[in-house]
């Protein structure tokens, strides 16, 4: 995994964030919010996740590592309130899909700048990070940055699936689409197939 494999991956997670948001903005709160029994226990508790991961991700990777100010069970917006990122608290407006949306496009900010000032050899080298709970780990960037992906991508396909049960639209976000895209977009619009 090089530079080059990393910014197509990141450029996908926000592509397949946004396709995301694109549909949950149909929602009215209700719908975003109501019970649905998954890995989470909603619509906005799944997505939540997603966007709680990818910060507290990108803290760690900056040298600040989260951790709950007491203990904490399981990863939820209960966990999200008791973390603490170098003393100071995360956002916590964040219960409905405009600050949601609004949450994650800062963060994809923030990312984009991380992504673009690494080199080779950040990219490769160990990450020093504590886990919630202050336990130290050590992995290389490189294979945390792809984690961060994966684990987006795992937890989008049970958003569509928790939408698919509310009989919300639903849109495909699979890599191949956004590969597709891209051509499209770099052939000026012509169909790429």
């Amino acid at each position: 995994m090089n530079l080059t494999d990393i910014h197509p991956l990141y450029a996908y997670n926000r592509w397949a964030n946004l396709r995301m948001f694109s549909v949950l903005e149909k929602l009215n709160q209700e719908q975003f919010a109501a019970s649905i029994q998954s890995s989470f226990p909603s619509i906005r508790e799944s997505v939540f996740h997603i966007l709680a991961a990818e910060w507290i991700w990108l803290k760690r990777w900056t040298g600040a590592s989260p951790v709950a100010i007491e203990p904490v069970k399981g990863a939820s917006f209960e966990t999200w309130k008791k973390l603490r990122a170098a003393g100071v608290p995360p956002p916590l407006q964040l219960s409905t899909v405009a600050e949601l949306r609004a949450f994650c496009d800062s963060l994809e900010n923030e990312r984009q700048q991380f992504i673009a000032g690494l080199s080779e050899k950040e990219l490769q080298a160990p990450v020093n990070y504590s886990d919630m709970s202050g336990k130290p780990f050590s992995m290389p960037l490189a294979e945390l940055l792809q984690h961060v992906v994966n684990h987006g991508t795992y937890h989008r396909g049970q958003v569509t699936t928790l939408l698919r049960q509310a009989g919300a639209e639903t849109i495909p976000l699979d890599m191949l689409y956004f590969f597709r895209e891209e051509r499209e977009k770099n052939a000026g619009g012509k169909s790429a197939a």
